[in-house]
């Protein structure tokens, strides 16, 4: 049982590590997007900024499943 416990700890850090690793990477592209708008003005968003900052929010999304099934899993009793 302690295994499984250290395996499970093991993983909610690097899930918590990965979830803050792609805010900040969104948070970049996000600053960088409204940088180069101001700049631009009413011009088009740069569309290979937009792409990543699309990436990096299905990333988080992906990441936000990931923490509901954990929740679910740890309040079924299935874990710890």
């Amino acid at each position: 049982m302690m295994q499984k416990r250290a395996a499970w700890r093991k993983q909610e850090e690097q899930l918590v590590a990965r979830w803050g690793e792609a805010a900040e990477r969104y948070r970049l592209i996000h600053q960088e997007l409204s940088a180069k708008q101001l700049a631009q003005g009413d011009a088009a968003p740069d569309k290979e900024l937009s792409s990543k900052a699309q990436a990096a929010l299905a990333e988080i999304e992906a990441l936000r499943r990931q923490v509901a099934r954990l929740k679910r899993e740890f309040l079924s009793g299935e874990r710890y």
